[in-house]
């Protein structure tokens, strides 16, 4: 597996990423056990998670894909091996179970869920931690658009930035980066921690798939030229691009089936924009998601695609992707069907 270095920070880590966010909700311990042993048998090296999950985020299962993973290093010892990321929450109102519906990224909510956090993990630090959201209105989790609120009252980057520092002081917190998150809002972290000799950002965490090329508008270039590489996530949109959902199918135990209100990728323009992509990739005689992974990693921003799995055999096709080698003819194709379906999914 190809290593890749997270920002500036000397760490090198595997092109493709081990998500974690079913592990205590569709899948139980064990599963989750064999697809770390798996991932670190195949090299990969970098494993995410966040005090959220499993999704959907409940207060009877919050935080226990992070015990999965503590159960993990502590019956495997193998914990040195592993790039841990994990991630605090931003306002969380309509999500009462985490610290009251009242978390903020402000340094009282970030060194409570860290101490968490490292507790639920079994471990003295998290290598990676970051916001997973951002402490303003801006547009992330599928909405389009930026509404603006000239009274709005928001936790500036500077003192999450000044929280994060303590804990890299201790030791409990090795690099920091951002999730979901805008150009203006990665250009002022940068800026503050140049400014103010602050922490910088390693990564940036967004969704980046076929279905939703919009990182490529702003923060690409950002990403290259800071040193800021993207952690792509949903790269299979929530595994709509692999085709299984087409023509109204929902096969037992998939995502959507147990989890019809995740609309985000669903709908008209998606279900065109994925038979076109679908129909492009077997006729050249590749698996559909496959073909959009390797479109990913590829991907000059990219420093790791985050890859989830309900099951081992769905594990295991999706890291071929990184033996895929995408001739020009597929990726101009891909680009025509991005010019009749531009992000239909943001």
């Amino acid at each position: 597996m190809q290593k890749r270095e997270l920002g500036r920070s000397g760490l090198k880590v595997s092109a493709m990423a081990l998500g974690t966010m079913t592990w205590g909700n569709q899948n139980t311990r064990e599963e989750g056990f064999a697809q770390m042993d798996y991932a670190l048998e195949q090299g990969m090296n970098f494993f995410d998670a966040a005090e959220f999950y499993p999704i959907p985020s409940r207060a009877e299962t919050c935080g226990r894909t992070e015990e999965i993973i503590g159960a993990w290093f502590k019956r495997t010892g193998r914990r040195e091996e592993i790039v841990l990321a994990s991630k605090v929450c931003g306002p969380t109102t309509w999500c009462p179970h985490i610290r009251l519906g009242q978390a903020r990224l402000d340094a009282e909510n970030i060194v409570a869920a860290c101490e968490g956090s490292l507790k639920r993990l079994g471990t003295d630090r998290i290598d990676l931690y970051q916001t997973h959201w951002p402490d303003r209105n801006t547009h992330y989790f599928g909405r389009r658009g930026y509404t603006h609120k000239e009274e709005e009252q928001f936790t500036p980057p500077e003192e999450t930035l000044r929280a994060l520092e303590g804990l890299v002081r201790q030791g409990k917190v090795r690099h920091i980066g951002v999730s979901n998150e805008t150009p203006w809002g990665v250009m002022r972290h940068l800026a503050a921690s140049e400014t103010l000799d602050l922490p910088r950002i390693a990564s940036i965490q967004n969704p980046y798939s076929l279905l939703n090329r919009t990182f490529e508008i702003g923060l690409a270039e950002i990403a290259c030229r800071e040193d800021v590489g993207l952690l792509a996530y949903s790269p299979l949109a929530f595994g709509v691009l692999s085709g299984k959902y087409l023509n109204g199918h929902l096969p037992t135990g998939s995502r959507l089936a147990l989890f019809p209100n995740y609309t985000r990728y669903s709908g008209p323009l998606a279900d065109a924009a994925t038979a076109a992509y679908v129909k492009l990739a077997r006729k050249h005689g590749l698996a559909p998601a496959q073909m959009a992974l390797a479109f990913i990693l590829r991907q000059p921003f990219l420093t790791s695609c985050i890859v989830g799995a309900t099951g081992m055999t769905q594990l295991k096709e999706n890291l071929a992707a990184r033996d895929v080698s995408l001739s020009d003819e597929i990726v101009a194709g891909i680009e025509d069907i991005q010019q009749q379906f531009p992000d239909p999914c943001p």
